[in-house]
């Protein structure tokens, strides 16, 4: 047999890896880096090269609030299950005394209350959104920090062994779960190094921000004060069980451009996926967006920010109109900015749309996020209403005389 000597290419991916890297950077805007390492741990287990007697992967996510970290959990849920909220989520804020941690694993037997008590972690519990394809769970630990110590050195069996024992013995297995934690440690860190001078003016790294970019010092520097925060609260051997921690980075401007658009699409989806008889659509002048960008900018409160500003300066009013009466399913709303009144000023384009060209809309705007981009750039109105024109003609002239 001749020898066979070629070059292998191990950056190549399987397909389901790739389509996980795909939705992902979808769903949530410049956390490329930690996107990738969650691919590739979840490309190591569909290879089954990870380890059975540990957790497929084990991840702590660190940084400001507001950056995608709990999103994180819900996109892959969302990519893999079909389902955001298909996974455990356990709000460590109400483990904070040892006591507590009888709600995870239940009451022993002898206990008051053993019988009434049910572990939110059984296996029942972990098994609940299996589906045919995927025998996968998702368990979010969300602030861990602010949790007893009692849960870390709880966690500790879980992973390294993938074994967690219930108050009444039964064994749980966690070896077809991932498990993610969440943490703001480091986070007044981080907002030292952006803003390192006192009063009001802005520092290099936050100016890089504002100017869409972060250089490798700098998001060497924000790493560094993330870990740094994190192995001066927890424990070396919790630390050492861990297979990822992940530092999410402040977003920028040009990020807090992408999400303004796919919260707008989202917002669109909403409505048409509402009780509404028949959905209608709106549409952002360049001017209401960038009045929204303004509103919804703080380093400090990353995307939570923008999403507080778009409630309170389009879903609110779109809200009234709604309830009001001045708008109904088939009506074409532009939302614009009034310079002169420092407010959004809605109008209603046209009404009584037929729903096929108001799908025929929703085509031009929720496609996908680089053609939300586009939009951002280019006024849809334009491109909405010369298109309404041409489906009233189109039926107008198909109706009988």
């Amino acid at each position: 047999m001749p020898r066979l000597r070629e070059r292998l290419d191990v950056r190549r991916t399987g397909e389901a890896a790739e389509k996980l890297l795909s939705d992902l950077q979808k769903r949530i805007v410049g956390q490329d880096h930690a996107i990738q390492q969650v691919v590739d741990v979840y490309q190591t287990y569909l290879s089954g090269m990870n380890s059975a007697t540990r957790p497929i992967g084990s991840f702590l996510f660190l940084g400001p609030t507001g950056t995608g970290k709990t999103r994180m959990v819900e996109a892959m849920a969302e990519s893999l299950v079909g389902d955001a909220r298909a996974m455990i989520k356990v709000d460590c804020a109400e483990y904070q005394h040892s006591h507590e941690i009888a709600k995870l694993i239940g009451s022993p037997p002898g206990y008051l209350g053993h019988r009434e008590t049910h572990p939110v972690l059984s296996q029942e519990v972990l098994s609940q959104y299996h589906t045919d394809t995927v025998k996968l769970s998702f368990v979010l630990f969300d602030e861990i920090e602010k949790a007893s110590d009692s849960l870390w050195n709880l966690l500790l069996g879980v992973l390294d062994k993938a074994v967690l024992t219930l108050g009444d013995t039964r064994r749980v297995d966690f070896s077809q779960t991932m498990i993610f934690m969440t943490s703001n440690l480091g986070a007044a860190e981080m907002s030292t190094i952006l803003r390192p001078n006192l009063g009001f003016a802005p520092g290099d790294a936050e100016r890089q921000v504002a100017e869409g970019h972060l250089d490798g010092n700098t998001t060497e520097k924000l790493s560094r004060a993330g870990m740094e925060a994190a192995r001066r609260r927890f424990t070396p051997e919790f630390m050492n069980r861990l297979d990822k921690v992940l530092v999410f980075r402040p977003l920028e401007n040009a990020d807090l451009r992408k999400i303004l658009n796919l919260e707008l699409n989202l917002l669109q989806q909403r409505i048409f996926s509402s009780s509404t008889p028949t959905p209608f659509f709106f549409a952002l002048t360049s001017g209401a967006k960038e009045f929204l960008l303004r509103e919804g900018t703080d380093l400090k409160y990353g995307a939570r920010h923008l999403k507080r500003a778009i409630d309170r300066e389009l879903v609110h009013p779109l809200s009234n109109l709604i309830a009001s009466g001045q708008v109904r399913g088939g009506d074409l709303v532009s939302v614009d900015y009034d310079a002169a009144g420092k407010q959004m000023a809605f109008f209603k384009e046209a009404e009584n749309i037929p729903e096929h060209a108001v799908f025929k809309l929703m085509e031009l705007s929720c496609t996908s996020p680089a053609h939300a981009h586009a939009a951002a750039e280019t006024d849809l109105m334009q491109a909405a209403v010369p298109f309404l024109t041409l489906e009233h003609k189109a039926l107008t002239a198909s109706e009988p005389s």
